[in-house]
């Protein structure tokens, strides 16, 4: 399946770092995300119960990293992905998720992921 949906420039504002002085402030994480979805049903039928609901997928990201807190921009990226197969159903994601500011001479570094669901976690994607 070719169809997605996009997430993209998602800004979550949360404890990330290793060093001591950014485990007491919360910084800026950028998240992209592309979701495998079919998207004919939704669209053949113009009910928002046949979509994939990208608000709530949006709440999901924020909420799981505020409580997640990682150190790592990868462990961030590898449990969110996880979250986000399990309990949205997508088959496939591709996840960006970028720090700005944490090296002075780039805008952001980050990391990119891609993730398939396992045979039970597959829902629409």
């Amino acid at each position: 399946m070719a169809d997605s949906v996009l997430i993209e420039g998602l800004v979550v504002e949360t404890v990330v770092g290793v060093y001591d002085w950014e485990r007491e402030v919360t910084q800026a994480l950028v998240v992209d995300l592309e979701m495998a979805w079919d998207n004919c049903i939704p669209g053949a039928s113009d009910d928002v119960a046949d979509a994939l609901d990208y608000a709530a997928v949006s709440a999901r990201v924020e909420s799981c990293l505020k409580e997640l807190e990682p150190q790592l921009l990868e462990r961030g990226a590898e449990v969110l992905a996880e979250v986000i197969l399990r309990e949205f159903g997508v088959g496939w994601l591709r996840l960006t998720m970028r720090k700005p500011g944490a090296v002075p001479a780039a805008r952001s570094v980050g990391v990119c992921i891609e993730r398939f669901a396992s045979r039970g976690e597959l829902g629409n994607g």
